[in-house]
């Protein structure tokens, strides 16, 4: 994390003061960007089926993936066949919009929607024209839903169901837009959406983060029992939870890396941690399998919803009209 993200979240100092001019603009642009596609200046596609969009109002960390992998099940433990889009954040695949498979990599696909794909095994469409991606996904695989991996702001794509994820930690940090904060939209935005779900919160509507084992990054085993001590290596908008979770199951961290969220490591990278053990996150691993070493792990993390998470959800699906049934 850069000096002006940790700002992000600390009292407002001169750096974040100097840049409320900036902020200022980014909130003038982005009303008016969305007021025209309120007022129908600018064209929104509709899909021919409900679509959920799983996004925030601030950048990095906020828990949007662990929820995405419950969501998904979730659907289809009720019968519905779903596929997931993603803009694909820093991917570079050959060809647009492209189709996750079991042969993709993290630089063709990013880490996110290789990880969704890896773990549900569902279609899992990248790019950044949405309309694209869900028609291709119509065309081969007619699903019943679409859930959109991020996309709060993309307005051009209209929306059954807005859930908003928040990071019950750190919540909007100092409650400025970019730059001089990490809001993309006030947190006023909250009141306009359908659900908002805390991460990190077991009472209310949200969901905490339970560890549910360690695995090799080499080969994606389960390991038994994991090295004592280590370097914690992380590329995620919140490593210190994270880190937080390594050292309550007593694993003594000799040291801490840490890359830009979404970073696309390389070998390279960890010249610093030499022989030790390794430790990351699952989403990590998913860009380090092709050189791992077998002292590498990664911590498994699986959403754990509240009560009254999903009953909120369930009164959503049956208003909306996506399920009528069993609920």
């Amino acid at each position: 994390m850069n000096r002006l993200e940790r700002s992000w979240y600390q009292p407002l100092g001169l750096l974040n003061i100097l840049l409320l001019p900036l902020s200022g603009l980014f909130w003038l642009l982005s009303s008016l960007r969305r007021a025209m596609f309120k007022q129908g200046l600018k064209r929104v596609y509709k899909a021919p089926v409900p679509v959920i969009i799983v996004g925030n109002i601030g950048i990095g960390g906020n828990g949007k993936t662990p929820f995405v992998l419950w969501l998904v099940p979730y659907l289809e433990s009720l019968g519905l066949k779903v596929a997931v889009i993603s803009r694909g954040y820093g991917a570079k695949p050959p060809s647009l919009p492209y189709r996750v498979t079991d042969n993709s990599s993290a630089a063709e696909a990013g880490d996110e929607p290789l990880l969704i794909y890896k773990r549900l095994g569902c279609p899992v469409m990248i790019g950044g024209d949405r309309q694209a991606s869900i028609e291709m996904l119509m065309r081969e695989d007619k699903p019943d839903i679409i859930v959109s991996d991020d996309g709060l702001q993309h307005y051009q794509l209209a929306r059954d169901i807005e859930i908003c994820i928040v990071d019950a930690q750190r919540r909007f940090g100092n409650g400025l837009l970019l730059p001089a904060g990490p809001l993309r939209e006030s947190p006023g935005r909250l009141k306009h959406t359908d659900l908002v779900v805390y991460n990190g919160e077991s009472d209310g509507v949200g969901y905490e983060l339970a560890r549910s084992g360690y695995f090799s990054v080499k080969d994606n085993q389960a390991v038994a029992q994991t090295a004592a001590q280590g370097v914690a290596v992380s590329a995620i908008g919140n490593p210190q939870r994270f880190e937080q979770s390594l050292r309550s199951d007593g694993i003594e961290l000799t040291d801490t890396l840490h890359f830009a969220d979404h970073h696309a490591y390389s070998a390279a990278d960890f010249a610093r941690c030499e022989e030790q053990a390794v430790f990351m996150t699952e989403k990590d691993a998913v860009k380090c399998q092709s050189f791992g070493k077998e002292n590498w792990y990664y911590l498994k993390v699986e959403a754990q919803p509240s009560a009254a998470l999903t009953q909120q959800l369930n009164s959503l699906l049956k208003q909306k009209g996506i399920v009528n049934h069993g609920l």
